[in-house]
């Protein structure tokens, strides 16, 4: 009876010293990495915006590496108080009717500049179309009337650089938007790129770029919650968002 009470304590004791270790294995709140992802109204009829920050907030939200919090009114950019609070933040819609205002434009890019990240989604690289430098922050933008896409069609998308955010990453298929023609001259380093049969070019999708000391990381995936939802897309967006808060994607 003795050895049989020994053998449940021990069992007991292994449990406890198992989600004690479970525990002390996941990030405590103040290490968390702080999201503020930024989704706004897209006026044209080609996008439910809501859906597509909801789930890209879920996407991280899963992961204890991620604490998120969502605005849906860019004004939050002119509080430098506010962003303060945040080491990266993510654009995943905005409305491209009116736009932000001078303050507003220069805390974003000091954000980065001075060591944080900028993450940038979808056809929420063609915000702020009198924008210049914002073009240079995305590193490639979406022009309307230039940038375009074939039908939306299941495509091979090709992992063309070994870097933190493609760790382990094979070459890839996915049913989404295969973006073309996004405009700019800036230096970009590229990681995901997939062959447009609209273009006739291969087309990068996922590119990093540096930005004074912070990180940019631009990538043109994520039409809609089933392009969000694909497991390779998950990475993509969680190794994203952490790498250009961080410089690093932990194991």
């Amino acid at each position: 009876m003795r050895s049989v009470r020994l053998l449940a304590f021990a069992t007991l004791l292994a449990v406890v010293c198992c989600i004690a270790a479970d525990v002390d294995a996941q990030p405590k709140q103040q290490d968390r990495i702080r999201v503020l992802l930024i989704a706004g109204d897209d006026v044209a009829p080609y996008h439910d915006w809501r859906e597509i920050s909801e789930k890209t907030r879920e996407v991280l939200a899963s992961s204890p590496r991620f604490d998120v919090k969502v605005c849906e009114d860019p004004l939050i950019l002119e509080s430098n108080t506010a962003l303060g609070r945040y080491d990266v933040i993510l654009l995943t819609m905005f409305n491209r009717g009116p736009t932000i205002t001078g303050q507003a434009k220069e805390n974003l890019l000091e954000f980065v500049k001075k060591g944080k990240g900028f993450y940038v989604q979808h056809l929420a690289s063609a915000s702020f179309s009198e924008w210049d430098e914002f073009g240079k922050l995305c590193g490639r933008k979406w022009i309307m009337g230039t940038s375009g896409h074939g039908p939306r069609a299941v495509f091979g998308a090709k992992v063309v650089k070994e870097h933190p955010i493609t760790r382990g990453m094979k070459d890839f298929k996915i049913f989404d938007e295969l973006y073309a023609k996004l405009q700019g001259d800036s230096e970009i380093e590229v990681l995901v790129s997939a062959d447009s049969d609209w273009s006739n070019n291969t087309e990068p999708l996922v590119f990093t770029r540096p930005y004074g000391k912070g990180r940019c990381v631009h990538n043109a995936f994520g039409h809609d919650h089933k392009a969000i939802l694909d497991s390779n897309m998950k990475q993509l967006i969680r190794n994203g968002v952490e790498w250009a808060a961080t410089g690093k994607v932990k194991e």
